[in-house]
């Protein structure tokens, strides 16, 4: 689960991390009383969305000389204008392709007086099961970019679980960073703090870019981007209630609320498949007959009837979808029920594209029965060869 910048800027006052005074603006007609509650003369007026790249993005309806999702204002009034500027409107940007995102807040901040930019990110590295603490010098751009061209200049270390955090990691990455006198103390402080909110929250991510050394000496978080475990919110309703629906896929928020792991590709066929190995084959060998899957899909193994329709139900509503592949191993998971909650699923939203379904395992028989007699045009399949074979046909021709 994402948030949005202002909301990561929350947490990390709450846990003595240094940020930016700042207000979050709805309507645009709030802006200018929210820019002059701070003093400038600098304010920094943001697009709220998630995803990055905003400060290069553009508007799909911009008018004569706007620019970009992240603006320097150097008076309340143009503080405001850029406000009325961007909200409501499209932003697209590197990470949100070419539908963009529509902008529904805007967060004003004081402007910040910078001498350099650095790089910080807390993650999980998936290979040592730790968590991963990545710096770099280079701050204020795209870190795919340093790791690209002068991956050198990148620090990244893990903590080891069982002796914990302690003040070397801090001093390390002040070292990296080159910071120097009280910086040293304050970039360990900053880590130290950074650290306590990635274990408290259950978070995935925590990357701050830019993180700052002022022209007094002093350091600060200008951007900061959280994700956090979705399997854990349940620990954490003051995180889930930060959750903002409306920066989701649809898809993956309706299938989020059937207990379905979905995800949106950009593919042309459909899948439905139980367990995330199978459906990771699936799209593999999709892919090895010469066509692209348009979703991940695990209906998982113990799917209902109404979990089944619930999963059709959402592939058909991707228009990008010329064709569905129903790939099911019954295990837990029964044949027949798949078999029935596709047969619901087809009579209830209709069949405008080409089905193939593919059922081994519990009840495949009972299944295969009731497909085949259900008068609907629905193409079998032997096995998962025979299957991505005759779904590719059917799209391709």
């Amino acid at each position: 689960m994402n948030i949005h910048e202002y909301q990561a800027k929350s947490l990390l006052r709450a846990y003595g991390v240094p940020v930016s005074d700042g207000r979050i603006v709805l309507r645009a007609e709030e802006a200018k009383t929210a820019a002059s509650e701070m003093d400038g003369p600098l304010w920094v007026v943001k697009a709220q969305i998630h995803a990055g790249g905003r400060g290069k993005g553009s508007f799909k309806e911009a008018e004569a000389g706007e620019k970009g999702g992240v603006r320097l204002a150097r008076s309340v009034e143009e503080a405001a204008e850029f406000a009325r500027q961007m909200l409501g409107r499209t932003l697209v940007t590197v990470q949100t392709g070419e539908e963009g995102k529509q902008v529904n807040r805007i967060y004003i901040e004081d402007g910040s007086d910078i001498e350099r930019e650095l790089y910080l990110a807390l993650l999980i590295d998936r290979q040592s099961s730790r968590i991963s603490i990545v710096c770099s010098t280079e701050g204020g751009m795209s870190i795919e970019d340093v790791a690209h061209d002068t991956p050198e200049k990148i620090l990244s270390f893990t903590v080891d679980p069982a002796a914990g955090y302690s003040d070397y990691h801090g001093r390390r990455v002040a070292f990296a960073l080159g910071l120097t006198g009280n910086q040293i103390k304050q970039c360990g402080q900053i880590v130290k703090n950074l650290y306590r909110l990635f274990v408290d929250k259950d978070m995935d991510m925590l990357e701050i870019n830019p993180l700052v050394v002022m022209k007094d000496g002093n350091m600060k978080l200008l951007d900061a981007k959280m994700a956090f475990d979705g399997n854990a919110m349940y620990r954490h309703p003051d995180i889930a209630a930060l959750r903002d629906e409306s920066e989701e896929d649809p898809k993956e928020l309706a299938a989020s609320k059937f207990d379905l792991n979905y995800i949106a590709l950009d593919g042309e066929i459909g899948c439905m498949v139980n367990g995330a190995g199978l459906a990771m084959a699936t799209m593999d060998i999709i892919k090895l007959y010469g066509a692209e899957p348009a979703n991940f899909l695990d209906v998982g193994g113990g799917a209902t009837k109404e979990k089944v329709t619930e999963a059709f139900k959402i592939i058909t509503s991707d228009p990008n979808v010329k064709g569905i592949l129903v790939n099911i191993f019954g295990g837990i998971m029964r044949c027949d029920i798949i078999a029935e909650g596709v047969i619901a699923a087809v009579k209830e939203v209709g069949l405008k594209v080409p089905l193939v379904v593919r059922l081994e395992g519990t009840n495949v028989e009972l299944g295969k029965d009731i497909i085949r007699n259900s008068g609907l045009n629905v193409i079998a399949a032997d096995d998962l060869k025979d299957g991505a074979q005759k779904i590719v046909k059917a799209v391709k021709g």
